[in-house]
């Protein structure tokens, strides 16, 4: 008789295949290949897979951890679902997935200071929780989510820069975002979203926070293609240089850059810093001059300038990135976003 634990199923459910082939115990059981995967995925995505066997799924490769090949197909499926009604040239991809800042998000400031300067840029990522998100930040500086992926293409062609909400992109997706309540942890679908590239821009920023993910991401970006990217260990695990360490981006071509730290023993309180996200908008026009932000800002302009191939040396990246942080328009956006 069926239970709420056992529903009323067919005799072999389609995903019950995908969950022998990852949990048949050490010796039988082995990671997925990407065209698993992204079927796996794809199953996932369209609501044809039952809570029961999500959870389980979702639990497994959290504990096993997941590979670049699994991660790779989860993307592809991921990008085959979204919903873009048109399409736009992007040059910069820059996912925002850590959904409880530790610390303001001053990488919004270096995206600002880019599209500023001609770039097209594509923010993208999940709602968060506390004072500091990613979205507080850009109402701060008078830049609202757009709700379509329609209405970013038209953002980044007016202004060269958008914030793209998952949930607006792709809603499947953004629920499984949202099951850390209920698992007590995040998931793999959180290390697949910062991966999605909605516009397929040929550069991307990718911040992690833990380091053993640096390779896992780099993997990832060879198997689906991307032509550059830099990974990086991220101020509380968002694309954004901590200007008071050495900072080491990876690229998927195998190049590797050690960017040098701006300030040195000043010992900023990164961590202990009023998470006001007014802060930001103080920054950019003047109205407050804080080094070690300031530094924060054009360090992390300075990686996207190099892998966007304006400078091609880390000094030289540097000094055009402090130029532009000069000579930049303080106004605000106001209706830009």
């Amino acid at each position: 008789m069926p239970t709420d634990l056992a529903p009323s199923l067919p005799e072999r459910h389609p995903f019950a295949a995908v969950l022998r082939t990852v949990a048949r115990g050490p010796t039988l059981s082995r990671p997925l290949r990407v065209d698993e995967a992204e079927a796996a995925m794809g199953m996932i995505l369209d609501g044809a897979v039952e809570p029961l066997q999500l959870g389980a799924f979702l639990l497994l490769l959290r504990f096993r951890g997941e590979t670049a090949e699994e991660l790779a197909g989860f993307v592809r499926a991921a990008r085959a679902r979204l919903t873009t009604d048109r399409a736009v040239e992007v040059d910069l991809d820059w996912p925002s997935y850590a959904d409880s800042h530790k610390q303001l998000p001053y990488f919004l400031l270096a995206a600002l200071l880019l599209a500023r300067n001609g770039y097209r840029i594509l923010i993208h990522g999940v709602a968060g929780e506390g004072p500091a998100t990613t979205r507080h930040g850009l109402a701060a500086l008078g830049l609202a989510p757009a709700r379509s992926a329609g209405e970013a293409a038209d953002r980044i062609d007016a202004t060269n820069l958008a914030y793209l909400p998952v949930e607006a992109a792709l809603p499947p997706l953004a629920r499984l975002l949202t099951l850390k309540p209920m698992l007590g942890l995040r998931t793999f679908a959180n290390t697949m979203a910062r991966e999605l590239n909605p516009f397929h821009a040929p550069c991307q920023i990718q911040g992690v926070f833990h380091p053993p993910y640096l390779e896992l991401h780099r993997a990832t970006q060879r198997l689906l293609g991307q032509p550059a990217a830099a990974v990086f260990k991220g101020g509380g695990g968002e694309g954004q240089r901590n200007p008071d360490k050495p900072c080491r981006t990876l690229e998927p071509n195998g190049e590797e850059t050690l960017w040098p730290a701006l300030t040195p023993g000043v010992n900023y309180p990164w961590r202990d810093e009023p998470l006001d996200p007014r802060r930001l908008a103080a920054l950019w026009t003047g109205d407050a001059d804080d080094p070690a932000p300031a530094a924060a800002v054009t360090g992390t302009a300075a990686v996207a300038l190099k892998l966007l191939g304006r400078a091609w040396d880390v000094e030289g990246s540097q000094k055009l990135a402090e130029r532009m942080w000069r000579e930049r328009d303080r106004s605000l956006p106001g209706g830009e976003g």
